[in-house]
């Protein structure tokens, strides 16, 4: 498909409406278009800024189908994984493009299916890995790649289930954090090799339909929980691994499909790009791009759908973000207030998104921090100071 020189406006349908969908609608709006934010719960952030909202499960096909009955999208955007991903394939089929394509989303929503046509059909490396239906499984699997070793479940985001398991020991709590906060209708976890790494990047790689696969320059990042805590722009990273991280991204995304940005998550090691997820839209990570980039990745995301042109991808100096966490989980009768904003944002080169969640939990994000200054180091530094300056409390009980 083309849609290269599409006349605006066009209407997104937003299944999941988190802060990476807020984004995406803040963009999607700037050029006119209209926005329906779907989410699981009311209120959610991108829905305080579309045109319309809808709470159902995206686990419901019959709910799916209603609300594309209802609003005629010209595109359906995902942003999360719990979705009936075959209902996708269905509005598809009637002409909806679905982005970056149903099969593409049916691939990446599960970490099983894309792992097995990264490793298995286009021969990339990987860490290695097994599957797990039982803790009886797991207990086999994980002796057989041996200890330290990742856990996941196939279906998640954001790290949630996700833990580093250092013995035979640790493998019941692994598998019971997995199967409960895993994502979808099956009880599946992934056990990967522990890689020992120097670095970890998020490339953004962007797909046009009728232009030449583009990249950002690339993201470091720093997870704890297996979420994502910190990133900076640009990594530093040798050329020839970056040549080869390059060319694996566009592999596996031409593999996929469709038009869009696609988050690629590669272990730099000395001598090896590894590559270890993908996501088929703008990544957590890139919000360093907000303050980064001419055009941040939810920009980028908009106009690779849209076909309209990228004529450059620019840095303008080193930045940095760093997540704003909750440490507690909040009362149905409390509101969420934020403390000390007018202190964080007293330092030059700085800025703060507040994501607008009306509820916390212990290391929910809330916001992010971003920085800019002469060095990686400089802007972290910067990011983090910011981040730690904003409190997220509870008032109303």
């Amino acid at each position: 498909m083309s849609v290269t020189g599409s006349t605006l406006p066009k209407t997104f349908l937003l299944l999941g409406s988190g802060e990476l969908g807020k984004e995406f609608a803040i963009a999607a709006k700037r050029l006119g278009n209209q926005v329906i934010a779907v989410d699981r719960y009311a209120n959610a952030p991108a829905m305080q800024v579309a045109d319309e909202a809808e709470v159902i499960s995206m686990l419901d096909g019959d709910a799916l189908e209603s609300i594309v009955t209802k609003h005629r999208p010209d595109f359906i955007v995902p942003e999360i994984e719990a979705i009936r991903t075959e209902k996708l394939a269905e509005f598809e089929a009637r002409g909806i493009t679905v982005i970056p394509t149903a099969a593409a989303t049916h691939y990446t929503m599960n970490r099983d299916r894309i792992r097995d046509l990264a490793a298995g059909e286009l021969g990339v490396r990987t860490a290695r890995y097994g599957y797990a239906a039982t803790l009886a499984e797991l207990q086999a699997v994980a002796t057989e790649i041996g200890f330290p070793n990742v856990v996941k479940p196939v279906m998640s985001s954001s790290g949630k289930g996700q833990s580093v398991v250092r013995s035979p020991e640790e493998l019941t709590t692994a598998w019971q954090y997995a199967t409960e906060q895993g994502r979808g209708d099956q009880a599946k976890v992934i056990v990967e090799e522990f890689i020992h790494f120097e670095l970890e990047i998020t490339l953004l790689t962007i797909r046009q339909w009728a232009g030449p696969t583009l990249f950002c320059p690339p993201i470091g990042h720093r997870q704890e929980r297996g979420d994502y805590q910190e990133s900076w722009q640009p990594a530093p990273i040798a050329p020839e691994l970056l040549k080869q991280a390059q060319s694996i991204a566009q592999r596996v995304t031409e593999a996929l499909g469709g038009a869009g940005i696609f988050g690629v998550e590669f272990f730099i090691t000395p001598d090896a790009a590894i590559f270890s997820e993908l996501s088929p839209r703008p990544h957590d990570t890139g919000m360093v791009t907000l303050v980064s980039q001419n055009l941040n990745e939810f920009e980028l995301h908009l106009r690779a759908i849209l076909g309209l042109p990228i004529p450059e991808i620019t840095v303008y100096e080193p930045a940095a973000s760093a997540a704003i966490l909750a440490d507690r989980q909040s009362d149905p009768a409390e509101s969420v207030v934020y403390d000390g904003l007018a202190e964080a944002l007293m330092e030059p080169g700085t800025d703060v998104r507040l994501f607008g969640k009306p509820s916390t939990r212990q290391y929910r994000r809330m916001g992010v921090a971003l920085a800019r200054a002469e060095s990686i180091d400089q802007a972290r530094a910067k990011a983090n100071r910011v981040a730690r300056s904003v409190q997220v409390n509870l008032t109303g009980l």
